[in-house]
């Protein structure tokens, strides 16, 4: 599907959405990247691309909030590949609308106008966020919703849009639910980068709730989910999860990263990381057997190897990274 398809990808400046499209275009494929708009230019994590890369892409800046600009840029494409949204939990608590807006009515944008428009293929992109704890391990693609921060009843809300569009209209749209991604250009707002960077400039990690279990896919498995996502035939209407159906508990993860560092410090909790209690979600497993059905897909990278390569990355770009600050 993939072969002389024209893709976009919104959130193509983010952490996955930058590895997607260098994905992408190392297969040959053309692309259109939708950025947010900003008065620098800045590319985000699209800097880290090769310069012959960056040089086969065109840039689409502007906001997915605004319709107008997302049905101009989804026009002439066949598939879209829609990773923008705000993720980051801590910051949903204090500004929940901007999570309604951009998650929701940006993902509605994107379906208003792929219905328009004919796309071809649409994949939305959701989170096992939207589970809350898990009332049963691991977790199927059947079970129940729960939203117990902001962001995810943002993106239960997005996920139905997408269901919705499809029942209602045939818009041909895939859901994809990856369970925890970590890799290289991945922000110090997640729990891998802030590790390995408070390992590499301080002399104690400082984390959240410790105990909370979570399963972690190294980016460049997702990515594989995305494009298998995009080019599978006849999987209209499907939400299938990507992970690797093992979980560690957050302190055990800083252990391990500690450990292929060489490095020995306390880890501690500190309290003003954590969660609301009842917005806390304690356990994350993901059960993949739908995506090695429907996709051929399994994650191909070891905890162990994914690690060192987002150790390598952080200890080859300290500047990007604030170790003493907490980063919402």
């Amino acid at each position: 599907m993939l072969d002389s398809a024209h893709v976009l990808v919104t959130g193509a400046a983010g952490f996955i959405g930058s590895h997607l499209v260098e994905a992408l275009v190392e297969r040959g494929v053309r692309v259109t990247c939708m950025v947010r708009y900003n008065s620098g230019s800045s590319l985000g994590n699209l800097q880290f691309l090769q310069p012959n890369h960056l040089a086969t892409l065109t840039i689409a800046a502007g906001d997915i909030n605004d319709g107008d600009f997302v049905h101009r840029a989804m026009q002439g494409h066949d598939v879209v590949l829609h990773l923008a949204a705000l993720i980051a939990i801590p910051y949903s608590y204090l500004a929940p609308r901007s999570y309604v807006r951009t998650n929701v009515e940006g993902t509605l944008n994107v379906l208003e106008a792929a219905r328009r428009l004919g796309i071809r293929r649409v994949v939305h992109t959701s989170t096992s966020e939207v589970y809350g704890s898990a009332l049963y391990a691991p977790i199927d693609e059947n079970h129940p919703l729960q939203g117990q921060s902001p962001y995810s009843a943002s993106k239960i809300a997005a996920d139905k849009l997408a269901e919705a569009y499809f029942r209602s209209f045939g818009t041909p749209v895939v859901t994809l639910r990856p369970f925890n991604t970590y890799g290289p250009r991945q922000s110090a707002r997640a729990f891998i980068p802030t590790i390995i960077s408070q390992a590499l400039m301080q002399d104690r990690i400082s984390l959240g709730a410790l105990s909370p279990e979570r399963d972690m896919t190294y980016v460049m498995d997702t990515v594989e989910g995305f494009i298998r996502a995009a080019s599978t035939p006849g999987i209209e209407g499907e939400t299938i999860h990507l992970g690797t159906g093992a979980a560690r508990s957050i302190g055990d993860f800083a252990t391990l990263v500690l450990g292929l560092m060489g490095k020995t410090m306390p880890i501690l909790h500190d309290p003003a990381r954590d969660r609301p209690a009842k917005s806390e979600v304690t356990k994350l497993i993901s059960e993949n057997g739908k995506a090695r059905r429907l996709l051929g897909w399994a994650p191909q990278i070891s905890i162990e190897d994914g690690l060192r390569r987002t150790i390598e990355f952080i200890d080859r770009h300290p500047q990007d990274y604030r170790p003493a600050s907490y980063m919402l």
